[in-house]
């Protein structure tokens, strides 16, 4: 007995999950008449978490849709920006280390492995702590114990930075989050610091912020003005939180993330 066939197109921003020959819409593909729509459009290439919407000869379906004989099914991209149905954390794999660093510059509560832990450990803490995994590997958005997941498009931080804004708009607080550890920063009097501190540091500078996580002090210094071009940036472009020169005092140490 013959196999179904069903024709599919992909939305240009998938094409490049897909095979050349797929890119091209409509296209024939066989199926089994048993596997659902999404196991089809992952076996293509194409992780579900950059899938949008689906519709099977023009009316919305689900990716448990088993598509039959003659449907034309399009498959669409997520819509920006993304709706989240709960607080936005996020989970960067070990690539994406720059990235993570200016996300928590921002206020971004942005979580980072490092050293490589593997998939299965970190589609585990995704779903565990309900975070959106962010990552570059196609291998590990396909896997199914992720809570939730997005391809990060480029491999230049900036491009990075305004794909995941665009995608997510998680609320903007510049200048409150550690960027080494993703712990919460307050400010503190240069003493609590000191030990911190080099002797042309403490002699210049009066305004300190420290983790209250990891105990790291902040400080306006030499790199600020690069951070705060990122900050400024984002801010302008993406809204929410304070404007730079309003945060906490102190972000030499956050240097890092640019």
């Amino acid at each position: 007995m013959e196999r179904p066939e069903i024709w599919l197109s992909f939305a240009p921003e998938l094409h490049l999950f897909v095979a050349s020959r797929r890119r091209a819409a409509p296209t024939a593909v066989r199926t089994d008449g048993a596997s659902t729509l999404g196991h089809l459009v992952e076996s293509l290439g194409v992780p579900l978490t950059e899938v949008g919407s689906l519709l099977a000869d023009g009316r919305p379906v689900d990716d448990a849709h088993i598509p039959g004989h003659g449907e034309r099914i399009a498959v669409h991209g997520v819509t920006r920006p993304q709706p989240s149905a709960a607080p936005l954390r996020f989970l960067l794999d070990v690539h994406l280390g720059t990235l993570a660093r200016r996300l928590r510059l921002l206020g971004v509560d942005a979580a980072y492995e490092n050293p490589d832990i593997g998939d299965a450990a970190l589609a585990a803490r995704s779903a565990a702590e309900q975070r959106v995994m962010l990552s570059r590997d196609r291998g590990l958005l396909h896997r199914r114990e992720l809570w939730a997941g997005a391809y990060v498009y480029s491999h230049r931080p900036d491009e990075q930075l305004r794909d995941v804004l665009s995608r997510f708009a998680p609320p903007l607080a510049p200048w409150s989050r550690c960027t080494t550890c993703n712990g919460t920063l307050r400010s503190v009097a240069k003493t609590s610091v000191r030990d911190q501190l080099r002797d042309g540091t403490e002699r210049s500078y009066d305004a300190f912020a420290q983790c209250t996580a990891c105990g790291q002090a902040y400080w306006r210094g030499a790199h600020h003005a690069s951070l705060d071009a990122i900050v400024a940036d984002a801010v302008r472009e993406f809204g929410g939180g304070r404007p730079a020169a309003e945060g906490p005092d102190g972000a030499d140490r956050a240097a890092a993330a640019s």
